[in-house]
C-alpha cells in the first residue's frame, strides 16, 4: 500500500453568482472512496473547478431509488486524490485506509447552491441522483438521494 504523509487540499472560495445554477450538460470524472477512519465511511468525489468537490457519506452509496443519505461536505481535494489507495499516516487529516470502491464519469445536469443534479457511469454504481442542501442540518449537511428510473 501506498503511504500518504499529507493532502494537497484545494480550497475555492465562494463564487459570487452561486445562486445562479450551471445549467449545462457536461462529462466530468467522479470517485468513491471507502475511508477506514475514526469511522467506516465513503468518500464521494464530483469533478468540478478543477478539484474534487468532496462529500463523506457515513452509510453509502444509495442503492434504491428513493433511499436518502447524509452526506456531510468536505474540504475540496487535488484531482490527483482521486487515484489514490493506500494508507493515511496517523496525525494525518483523514488517517486510515482508503481504496477505490468506484470510479467513473458524470453527467451534470444541474449545479445550485443548494441542489446538485447528475447522472453518474461508473461500474458498480451508475444511474441518476440529486444532492440536496439538508436544510434541517449543519452547514455541510447535504442528503444524496438515488433518483427513480421508470
Amino acid at each position: 500500500m501506498a503511504r500518504l504523509t499529507g493532502l494537497n487540499v484545494s480550497r475555492l472560495r465562494a463564487d459570487s453568482c452561486s445562486d445562479k445554477f450551471a445549467r449545462k450538460m457536461t462529462t466530468a470524472r467522479f470517485v468513491i472512496q471507502e475511508h477506514y477512519a475514526r469511522s467506516h465511511h465513503f468518500d464521494f468525489r464530483l469533478e468540478r473547478d478543477g478539484v474534487l468537490k468532496s462529500w463523506a457519506v457515513p452509510k453509502g452509496i444509495p442503492e434504491k431509488p428513493g433511499v436518502k443519505r447524509l452526506a456531510v461536505q468536505v474540504e475540496d481535494h487535488d484531482l490527483k486524490f482521486g487515484q489514490f489507495e493506500g494508507a493515511i499516516a496517523q496525525r494525518e487529516y483523514g488517517a486510515g485506509s482508503i481504496t477505490i470502491w468506484d470510479h467513473g464519469t458524470y453527467e451534470l445536469e444541474l449545479w445550485g447552491s443548494d441542489r446538485i443534479a447528475f447522472v453518474l457511469h461508473g461500474s458498480r454504481v451508475t444511474g441518476s441522483f440529486n444532492l440536496i442542501r439538508f436544510k434541517h442540518g449543519g452547514p455541510r449537511d447535504w442528503l444524496l438521494i438515488r433518483r427513480g428510473s421508470a
